[in-house]
């Protein structure tokens, strides 16, 4: 196992799957992938993005089906948007546009098969090359001073090996969610001894729930290729990460910050009540609003 006092390797490659139709969307997503749905102006998918490149991530995978390359090609240059700009003298729109394309290397990764979240990112396993790495699900978006990805890079630089993020979970939930048990170290981290996908209430460690974010030892990739069938026949990668422990440090961080699950139009509309009330601007036309 790493030495704690010793420095770990940074992290530069992050891991984002954007499987499923949306069809909570429809009929939206009819044309549009959902991660390209924005909260406000800003698509979901430039949160994981941005989150990722702020907490030092340069090269970033997205997986997901094919034809679904519009997802990639929003963070590449836009040749004729950035001339017509530069044309009208709106230089600090051009310098916003110039800026989301180096946020980061982002390259498709295609999972033609989809047999769940494991699947997802075992397609990922030539890019991560031998790296530990940054996986982001980003339908929960996650706002804080300190990024959830940052959050959970904190104790990564002190401990290695994996690390979860987790947030306390009703019990009426948890038979949900990926649930971790283990022992508290430290403000909001846990050295992790268990990992349960969809635990029975009564069945559960705890109630720490796992949420959409994860720094994952390469290990987890040779469990990933036996391609083995968890709860609801899919590929967990909370299977994955309970084959590690013993064999490299596993830690769990409960993260701090605003949540919005923006899989589904409620918490759609959350996140951008959430992110309209920061702007005091925008936070009379939410209170102009539900006030009527």
């Amino acid at each position: 196992m790493p030495n704690p006092t010793s420095e770990m390797p940074p992290i530069t490659k992050a891991v984002i799957p954007v499987g499923g139709l949306g069809t909570r969307f429809l009929p939206a997503t009819r044309t549009v992938p959902k991660h390209l749905l924005p909260v406000l102006n800003v698509p979901v998918i430039e949160y994981a993005v941005r989150e990722a490149a702020a907490a030092g991530v340069t090269d970033i995978a997205i997986v997901m089906s094919p034809s679904m390359e519009s997802v990639v090609d929003y963070f590449g240059n836009q040749p004729v948007l950035e001339r017509e700009l530069k044309a009208r003298g709106r230089d600090e729109l051009l310098e916003a546009q110039l800026e989301l394309a180096s946020l980061a290397n982002v390259s498709a990764v295609y999972q033609y098969d989809p047999k769940g979240p494991g699947h997802a990112i075992l397609q990922a396993r030539e890019f991560c090359d031998g790296e530990a790495f940054v996986t982001i699900f980003p339908d929960d978006v996650i706002i804080h001073e300190t990024s959830a990805t940052e959050q959970l890079m904190q104790v990564y630089r002190e401990h290695g090996g994996s690390v979860i993020a987790v947030t306390e979970s009703p019990d009426e939930i948890v038979h949900t969610k990926g649930i971790v048990g283990g022992t508290a170290i430290g403000d909001d981290v846990y050295s992790v001894d268990v990992v349960v996908e969809k635990p029975a209430l009564e069945d559960a460690p705890s109630n720490l729930a796992i949420v959409a974010r994860y720094i994952l030892d390469n290990g987890v990739f040779d469990y990933l290729a036996e391609e083995r069938s968890g709860v609801g026949g899919e590929i967990q990668i909370t299977d994955a990460i309970a084959a590690l422990l013993g064999n490299s440090p596993v830690h769990a961080r409960q993260i701090s910050g605003f949540h919005a699950d923006t899989g589904n139009p409620g918490g759609m509309l959350e996140a951008a009540i959430y992110v309209a009330k920061q702007d005091p601007k925008l936070a009379e036309v939410v209170k102009r609003a539900l006030a009527d």
